[in-house]
Order: structure tokens, then C-alpha cells, then sequence
């Protein structure tokens, strides 16, 4: 009995033992946990805010890259054919219309009525012909900058993955009235730099 006695006490005390060491325990952990934050603060400098996105004006990158104008050369060289053309096509017509005016009162009806088909036919031509050139100009010009654009996307990525942008933003078009400049950067003048400027 004396046995189990002393094995009961010594379980008792080893239990007693136990929980206060289990309260030495989270005591300390408490007491870590809370000097922590602190210490930390105290040893690590507040890092300064750094750019979440970037932002450019891609319209006055383009506009300054070198190779921009020769394709401003090539489109106008194209336009000047286009005028040239069109102001001929012109010309014809003012002068048939010109005839057309000065014989109508001697014209047979069936003559009358065929020149004055021609006469429509022309300038419906006049007119499928500038809508033609627009568009073939238009067509031209996004040729001619698919070279550079392709050049700008490179030099913006490159921009954007040196400083760890998230995203860049274009800022034409009056698109954006407000950047917080603590969050965003702008790398227009990198970029420009980068294409050649």
C-alpha cells in the first residue's frame, strides 16, 4: 500500500511538475510573442513604398521613336499619290460636267440621259475611289507601324520587369485623370531612352 501510495505522490508531483512547467511555458511564449513585433521594428528600417504599376504615354513614345519618320515619310509619299489621283479623276469630271452643261438644251433625250448616267457613274467611282485610298492608307500606316509598335511593347516589358511592375498603364486619350504617383511610376523617359531617344 505504501507502494502505491508513493507512486500516486510521485505521480502527483510529477503531474504538479508538469502543469507548471506548461505555464512556465506559455508564459514565455506569451512574453516572446509580444517583444517580437517590436524587436523586429526596432531592427528593420520601414522600407519606402515602391511602384505597384507603371505608366507611360505610348502615343509620345511612338511619336519620338527615330524609325517614326520614315514611316511618316512613306504614308505621305503614298497620300501624295492618292491626291494626285484624285485630283485628276477630279478634274475629268468637272470638265464632262462642264460639257454636259453647255450641250444639255441640244441633246437628243437618249444622249442626254447617257451622259447624264456617265456623269453618275463617275463620281459614284469618284467616291468608292477616296473611301479605297483611306482605307488603303490606313492599311499602310498600321503596316509601317507594327515594326516600331512591336519595338515598344519589348522596350515597355523590359521597362516594366527591371522595376517590377505589376502592370504599365497607357495614359492617352485622357484615359486616367488621376495616378497616385506613391503607387505608380512613370516610365515614359525610360522607355524613350530605350528606343533610341
Amino acid at each position: 500500500m505504501n507502494s502505491i501510495r508513493r507512486q500516486s505522490s510521485e505521480g502527483s508531483t510529477a503531474s504538479r511538475l508538469f502543469r507548471r512547467g506548461k505555464r512556465w511555458v506559455c508564459l514565455l511564449i506569451c512574453v516572446v510573442a509580444t517583444a517580437l513585433p517590436g524587436w523586429a521594428q526596432d531592427e528593420v528600417a520601414p522600407a519606402e513604398p515602391t511602384a505597384l504599376f507603371g505608366y507611360i504615354s505610348y502615343g509620345k513614345v511612338l511619336a519620338s521613336m527615330p524609325d517614326m519618320a520614315i514611316v511618316e515619310k512613306t504614308v505621305g509619299d503614298l497620300r501624295q499619290q492618292f491626291d494626285a489621283e484624285m485630283q485628276r479623276a477630279e478634274q475629268e469630271f468637272n470638265r464632262k460636267y462642264e460639257d454636259f452643261l453647255e450641250g444639255q438644251r441640244q441633246f437628243a433625250p437618249s444622249i442626254y440621259k447617257k451622259r447624264q448616267a456617265e456623269l453618275t457613274y463617275m463620281m459614284q467611282k469618284n467616291i468608292a475611289f477616296k473611301a479605297e485610298a483611306q482605307q488603303q492608307l490606313a492599311d499602310a500606316r498600321e503596316e509601317a507601324l507594327k515594326p516600331l509598335r512591336l519595338k515598344l511593347a519589348n522596350a515597355v516589358a523590359k521597362v516594366a520587369k527591371e522595376r517590377a511592375l505589376a502592370f504599365v498603364l497607357n495614359t492617352d486619350g485622357d484615359m486616367l485623370p488621376f495616378i497616385d504617383t506613391t503607387v505608380g511610376e512613370d516610365i515614359t523617359e525610360a522607355v524613350l531612352k530605350l528606343v533610341g531617344n
